[in-house]
């Protein structure tokens, strides 16, 4: 086992109000993986335990092939290698940012301040991705947003938030409130920052309370940026907030 080092989430990069957002949290503790193993930002599956907390070091070792962060003695996430996940096809940017009229959470959203995808965030402070739906694919829903990077937010673990929310809303967070249990991706370029990017989500089924999702994000020239595969637990949001 390694010696440990500490991962902090600040509170800027929530998702419920109390905890990390999945994906920023999953995608920083990859980035920790990828420097105990000297791999680059290859396909990477985090499992989350518990609701990561804010603003607190958890301690983060390497125990074998699995990188484990821990909080007071309790496992929070485990991160090792996983198997490449299927892209979505993309959506033009144009259709993509009319889709984000549509967006649900506008509306009403179980967490309205998450870093990735709340209305309540300021510009330059959350990413504002608001994903809304287009046309269907093999017979599962999809939905679309652009995203355009901001100077404030760069790295490999914002680019795990941006592949994050678009799933839960093509899973209809919005009607069935739910949370990260574990997402796999695999980033084959950093964003760039003030282009306008696409983020797609789709749905790829249930199982009691499990959904299953993939996002992916492209940039300006339709190159895909990173891809990713979830798996969502329905949960009762005031637990959260």
């Amino acid at each position: 086992m390694s010696t440990p080092r500490t991962l902090v989430i600040g509170g800027r990069f929530r998702g419920p109000a109390r905890s990390g957002n999945g994906g920023y949290t999953a995608g920083a503790l990859a980035a920790v993986a990828g420097e105990l193993t000297e791999g680059a930002w290859p396909a990477t599956a985090v499992r989350l335990r518990l609701p990561p907390p804010l603003d607190v070091p958890m301690d983060v070792v390497l125990d074998g092939d699995v990188v484990v962060a821990t909080h007071e003695g309790e496992v929070v996430a485990r991160a090792s290698a996983g198997a490449d996940p299927v892209a979505v096809p993309p959506v033009p940017a144009g259709e993509a940012r009319a889709a984000e009229a549509g967006y649900p959470g506008l509306a009403s959203h179980p967490f309205p301040t998450c870093f990735s995808c709340g209305p309540g965030r300021e510009p330059g402070d959350g990413l504002r991705i608001f994903p809304g739906p287009v046309t269907e694919l093999d017979g599962r829903s999809r939905v679309a947003a652009t995203w355009t990077p901001h100077p404030s937010a760069e790295g490999v673990p914002v680019v795990w938030a941006a592949l994050d929310c678009a799933g839960a809303w093509a899973a209809d967070v919005g009607e069935r409130p739910m949370v990260l249990g574990s997402i796999t991706a695999r980033v084959d370029a950093l964003p760039l920052v003030g282009a306008e990017h696409v983020v797609v989500g789709q749905d790829r089924g249930r199982d009691g309370r499990k959904s299953f999702t993939a996002t992916s994000i492209y940039d300006p020239s339709g190159q895909l940026v990173a891809a990713a595969e979830h798996v969502w637990i329905t949960v009762d949001p005031a637990v959260f907030n």
